[in-house]
Parts: structure tokens; C-alpha cells; sequence
């Protein structure tokens, strides 16, 4: 009955719907209109961080590809440039999730250098099978990561102040534990070969790719699947880009810190991995500034320092710009200190970038 009474809107009230939602669709046509050329990029890269470093990649190879010919190129020169920015790029996936959070962490490279002497020395020393002592170094990066989240979360220190000071604690528990002895290579390939296969290669259309490189794509497609299909990889946003407003909607954002710490401190243990073999040993002193070029990485790709807004797949892009960038740079024959120069220069460039992508649009 009540269907039957439901009033039905009329010829003359159907036309002026029609005519208000013509009028609203030509509003937003003569706004666009109005968007200058600078304005519409700045929209465009707001909505999609990761387009500018794609942009950045893409000139850098067509730049060298043109410079140095047909070397820059060719497959094997291609997969060398992942093999040099893999250990960057595993411990990038761990700075994004930390920078996603509105942090930063300065303590990576130290956690994947004290990782690697506990798996050696288990390893090698103490004749621990080669799984137990990885076990053993997975176990050590998330204890790391763990206290690093433990002070975030409970003293309610500043990440960066927290992870200056880890970043020397975890050295100097590293030169004490190693006493700042290097395990050689030939004594891990005899009792230890596990630790070295991510050092393996494989030939794949004239690439050769290392198994360290393959697990740090797989990184990458993991971590993305979890930020972007999973509720924690939501509540990771959220509590960085409003951790307060993430909190009142019921986001327990300091167990989430805590976990992307944690889950920091296993990925760079897969990075302590990964340097074992890429360098074939166990050297205290390796990837002593491994932290800031995970940074450079992040920053190039597109990810925000003020958290909330990027993707992980833009730190991948990050590292390959650094990595071809010196690759192409090496073979035009340009110096050492040049090529330090340009990244320099990129990531003053990144952060511009992100500063001016974060105006609001008047």
C-alpha cells in the first residue's frame, strides 16, 4: 500500500535533476579548464607520488642510454645494477614501513651488520647448523626491531633521537661480539654454505641474476600485499598520517608501531642474508652507511617523511634510480665523487618535490 502512495517524481522534476547534474559536471569541466599546466601536474603527482621517480627512471636510461650505448643496456649490465641495489633495497622495504609511520629509522645498517656476525659466528664458531644460526639472525633482528619500537611505544621517544642511539649501541654490541674479526670466506663455504647461496646466480636471457636479488622482489611483492590488501597494512597509513584521528577510530596504533618495527628488524635480517652473499663474508665493518642510502631510496621514491603517503613498490624504483644513476655515470667515465654529487642532488630534488606535492591546491 505504502508503495502504491509513494509519490512519483514528475516530468518537470525529472528535468530539473537532470539539469542540476548537467550543471554540476560542467562546473568541474570549466574548474579543470581553469587548472594551469604547473597545477594540473600538481594534481597528478598528488594523486600518484610514485610518478614522478618512474618519470626520473625513465629519462635516466633513455639520457644513458644514449651517452653510453649499447653497454648500459644490455642484459647483464642490467642485472648487475639490481645485484648492486639489493642490500639497499631490502633495507628500503624496512625504512618504508618506518617513514609510512611518520619515523625514521637510523639504525638499519647497524641491525643487518649484527645480524650477519650472529649467523657467522653461530655458524662458523660455535657449529650451529646453517638454518639454526639464520634462525638465530632472524631472531636477533627482531629483538632489534623490537626495542627500537619498545621506546618509541612506551617512552614516547622521538624515532630519530631513538634510533641515533641504537644505531651506535648495535655497532658497538657488533665490534664486541666479532672483535672486530672478519669470518673469511672459505671457512663459511666449508661448514656453512646456506649463508652464501643468496650470492648464487642464475642466466636468464643473457642476465645473470643473483638468488639475493629474486628474495628482494619477492620483499617488495609481500610487503606490498600486505599494505595494501591486509587491515594492518590500512591501520599502518592511517596511524601515519593522523596517528590521533587513527586512535579515536579505534586503531591501536601503538601494537601496530610496534609490529613495523618488529617486521623492520626480519627484513633486515633477510638484508644480512643477502650482503652474506653478496661479499661471500662476515666483515663487522660492512655497511657501516647502508642506513642513509635506504633513506635515499625512500625519499627518491616518492614515500613522505611526514608519513601516510606513499608505496613500497616506489622505494624499488628509488634504489634502481640511485643504482643506474651510478652504473651510467661510472661507465661515461665520470669520477667517484661526482656520482655522490648526483644523488646528493636527487635527494635534495625528492624533498622539494614532496614538500611542494603536500601544498594544498588553492
Amino acid at each position: 500500500m505504502s508503495e502504491i502512495l509513494k509519490p512519483t517524481p514528475t516530468g518537470s522534476q525529472m528535468l530539473d535533476h537532470e539539469r542540476v547534474a548537467d550543471q554540476a559536471q560542467g562546473n568541474v569541466a570549466r574548474f579543470d579548464q581553469q587548472l594551469s599546466p604547473i597545477q594540473r601536474i600538481h594534481r597528478i603527482l598528488h594523486s600518484n607520488p610514485t610518478a614522478a621517480p618512474i618519470m626520473v627512471l625513465l629519462l635516466a636510461i633513455a639520457a644513458f642510454s644514449i651517452i653510453v650505448g649499447d653497454r648500459f643496456l644490455h642484459p647483464f649490465n642490467l642485472s648487475l645494477v639490481l645485484q648492486q641495489v639489493t642490500i639497499i633495497g631490502i633495507l628500503g622495504v624496512a625504512q618504508t614501513l618506518i617513514i609510512l609511520t611518520a619515523g625514521i629509522d637510523l639504525s638499519v645498517g647497524a641491525i643487518m651488520v649484527l645480524t650477519t656476525v650472529v649467523m657467522g659466528r653461530f655458524a662458523v664458531e660455535f657449529g650451529m647448523p646453517p638454518a639454526l644460526a639464520l634462525l638465530a639472525g632472524f631472531a636477533v633482528g627482531a629483538l632489534a626491531g623490537a626495542i627500537n619500537g619498545a621506546l618509541v611505544t612506551r617512552l614516547k621517544l622521538p624515532p630519530f633521537i631513538v634510533t641515533l642511539g641504537t644505531w651506535n649501541i648495535f655497532f658497538a654490541l657488533n665490534l664486541w661480539y666479532s672483535k672486530s674479526e672478519t669470518i673469511r670466506s672459505q671457512e663459511i663455504e666449508a661448514v656453512a654454505p646456506l649463508l652464501q647461496w643468496t650470492g648464487h646466480t642464475v642466466e636468464f636471457l643473457g642476465a645473470r641474476l643473483s638468488y639475493g636479488s629474486l628474495m628482494m622482489v619477492g620483499l617488495f611483492v609481500l610487503i606490498w600485499y600486505a599494505l595494501n590488501w591486509t587491515a594492518w597494512g590500512r591501520h599502518v597509513y592511517a596511524t601515519g598520517d593522523d596517528p590521533d584521528a587513527a586512535r579515536l577510530a579505534g586503531i591501536r596504533t601503538d601494537r601496530i608501531l610496534l609490529s613495523v618495527y618488529v617486521v623492520a628488524g626480519v627484513v633486515c635480517a633477510f638484508a644480512a642474508w643477502a650482503l652474506i652473499g653478496r661479499i661471500g663474508s662476515v666483515s663487522p665493518q660492512a655497511g657501516y652507511t647502508a642506513n642513509l642510502d635506504s633513506i635515499t631510496a625512500v625519499v627518491i621514491g616518492g614515500t613522505s617523511l611526514f608519513g601516510g603517503r606513499g608505496s613500497i613498490y616506489g622505494t624499488l624504483i628509488g634504489a634502481l634510480v640511485v643504482g643506474l644513476f651510478r652504473n651510467g655515470l661510472a661507465l661515461s667515465g665520470v669520477d667517484v665523487l661526482w656520482q655522490e654529487f648526483t644523488v646528493g642532488m636527487l635527494i635534495i630534488v625528492a624533498v622539494g618535490i614532496d614538500q611542494w606535492i603536500r601544498k594544498v591546491s588553492s
